[in-house]
């Protein structure tokens, strides 16, 4: 299956959606830092929120640079470690306080066990469950509508 920069979208959004919201229910109430659970989550689920806008506009990169590629696709490698640029951006974004909702510092323990943990949920799902229950995922793109 080649992803199409459409499926590849909107797989994004679904799992980020669904599955990081899932983990971020369950990660905000152990990560370190001040303030209270709710503080925890509003900050979470921006975070969240970035990590999927900013997502899609690195898609755009991704498919400029795949066209470069034979295949015109990543290896599973390089879909893996596309966290560290991701991460370090939105990082480096909310550090700068330009992610709108966020008013005071964010914990960096506390953002980077939720981007990881959250990464990593995804991209497991992406390379394995996933496929069972949508077979037709595979064969049109990676588009789930």
């Amino acid at each position: 299956m080649l992803p199409t920069l459409t499926g590849r979208i909107q797989t994004r959004i679904i799992l980020l959606a669904v599955v990081g919201s899932l983990v971020t229910l369950i990660v905000v109430p152990v990560l370190p830092g001040a303030g209270t659970i709710g503080q925890h989550y509003r900050v979470g689920f921006i975070v969240l929120a970035a990590v999927t806008v900013l997502g899609i506009g690195w898609e755009f990169v991704y498919h400029f640079l795949m066209q470069w590629r034979w295949e015109k696709d990543w290896p599973t490698f390089f879909g893996f470690a596309t966290l560290l640029n991701e991460g370090i951006l939105v990082y480096l974004l909310v550090r700068a306080k330009a992610v709108p909702g966020i008013d005071g510092p964010v914990n960096a323990w506390a953002f980077w066990i939720q981007f990881l943990a959250i990464w990593i949920v995804v991209w497991l799902v992406v390379n394995g469950p996933m496929r069972v229950p949508f077979l037709h995922w595979r064969f049109f793109g990676g588009r789930l509508v």
